[in-house]
């Protein structure tokens, strides 16, 4: 059990996860590069290398656009195989090589992935070798695009990525930035690092969850006042979908039940969107059946409006009184429930942190609390922060480093104190079990 912090994020996340620092979550892994045409094409040479370092094998697929950017000989250096790119290849055709391209892909990823192919993707076309074999495959498919800012915005394009998303396509990106007509905004391929990361998930995740239902709420709430206004926090939802992504790395099933923010959704993470306490409410209700762990990171607000407006109300008077009443206790009420999951808290407190945190522990009934100090420049709006965990006989200080690495470093603990729990579950039914017997025998002999 760790009692406490031993010298790195990283290192109590591999320590808990049972992990060598050098191992390679791709290692073997078949993946089938697609490059399409664009400036972002020289990106790709970087991921190939990098995706290899992970253990991966990597086949590279140009486009004829691509390879007016990045020469074929490039790739194969780095891949160590021949580049395909022709679908009309005579010697590779003669045994249906992108049939056998296609089955042989675990997972198929485009980067960068031009308007023009997500519009071929999009509308089932296949007149090149790289879009057959999207059609042929039955490997999962990611794709990251990258294009002018105007093309990205663009209603046509839009509407082609909802049509992919929806079929199941997975969206990498892009990135917001600098550009290389100089122009910003959205369209950037993300950097390689990023897209080995996103991509991770995808790939056959194993780890202590498999076969766990995973619950997570996060973001802040909106409690209405009228048809514009609202009562509702700081929280940007950043920590709990990191944690969200961290839980499915490890091969949890995991639910995301998120209030209003401005985030994309963590890879392989079903999500739903939600609104206020309530509405949050009755989304975990639905969900809760089946659900091993529960982890309440949303700033749910403690208090509502007593009555929403039906229409603006108007300033009239130099003062405005504001009648507010409780809202459910959602982590309270999945803590009350039967069978009851394992309950992970989270405790946002402007002083005496522990104090208040180790209070609500206990309060709810929780097995484990996340408490961090909030105010001015603390933890809202931030991508880096520090952590006091606590359970029953322990507590661990994770300090400040970014959010997604102390996810990961949440995680193990979590995983930890479950499966322990959980041992410790099973050891006390088979010594009931061994009790009962024992009775019966005696029971048999006394007759």
């Amino acid at each position: 059990m760790v009692q406490g912090y031993d010298g790195g994020v990283r290192s109590t996340y591999r320590a808990c996860m049972g992990q060598k620092t050098d191992n390679q979550p791709m290692q073997g892994k078949r993946i089938l590069l697609g490059v399409t045409g664009g400036i972002a094409a020289y990106k790709s040479a970087e991921l190939v290398r990098r995706l290899i370092e992970h253990g991966a094998q990597v086949q590279v697929v140009m486009t004829s656009a691509a390879r007016e950017f990045v020469t074929p000989t490039t790739f194969q250096a780095l891949s160590g195989r021949p580049v395909r790119s022709d679908l009309w290849d005579a010697a590779a055709e003669a045994a249906m090589g992108h049939i056998e391209l296609a089955r042989w892909a675990e997972l198929v990823l485009v980067a960068p992935a031009s308007a023009d192919f997500l519009a071929r993707l999009a509308h089932g076309l296949a007149d090149d070798l790289l879009s057959t074999l999207c059609l042929a495959t039955e490997a999962p498919i990611a794709v990251a695009p990258a294009m002018n800012q105007l093309m990205w915005r663009n209603a046509a394009t839009r509407s082609n990525v909802e049509l992919l998303t929806a079929r199941g396509v997975r969206m990498l990106g892009p990135g917001v930035g600098d550009q290389a007509c100089g122009e910003f905004g959205p369209g950037r391929l993300l950097e390689p690092a990023d897209i080995v990361a996103q991509i991770a998930p995808l790939l056959s995740p194993a780890g202590p969850l498999i076969g766990r239902r995973v619950l997570v709420t996060a973001g802040p709430t909106r409690e209405c006042i009228d048809p514009v206004r609202f009562v509702s926090n700081r929280s940007s939802g950043k920590m709990g979908f990191a944690l969200a992504q961290s839980l499915r790395d490890v091969g949890a099933e995991v639910v995301l039940i998120s209030g209003p923010v401005t985030l994309p959704t963590p890879l392989g993470v079903r999500r739903i969107d939600v609104e206020s306490c309530e509405q949050m409410y009755a989304a975990v209700q639905r969900e809760l059946p089946g659900t091993a762990i529960f982890v309440g990171t949303a700033a749910v607000a403690d208090y509502r409006p007593l009555a929403c407006a039906e229409q603006k109300i108007k300033k009239t008077s130099e003062t405005l009184a504001l009648e507010l009443t409780r809202t459910t206790d959602i982590l309270s009420q999945v803590s009350a429930s039967t069978p009851r999951p394992f309950m992970v808290g989270f405790a946002a407190e402007t002083n005496s942190v522990e104090h208040y945190a180790r209070t609500k522990l206990l309060a709810k009934n929780l097995d484990l609390i996340a408490a961090n100090e909030v105010g001015h420049s603390k933890a809202f709006d931030c991508d880096d922060n520090s952590l006091l965990v606590l359970w029953r006989g322990g507590r661990v200080e994770l300090p400040v480093s970014s959010k997604r690495e102390l996810a990961q470093a949440l995680t193990g603990l979590i995983v930890e104190q479950y499966l322990e729990q959980n041992a410790a579950r099973e050891r006390g039914s088979a010594r009931e079990l061994a009790s009962e017997e024992l009775a019966t025998r005696e029971g048999a002999r006394a007759s």
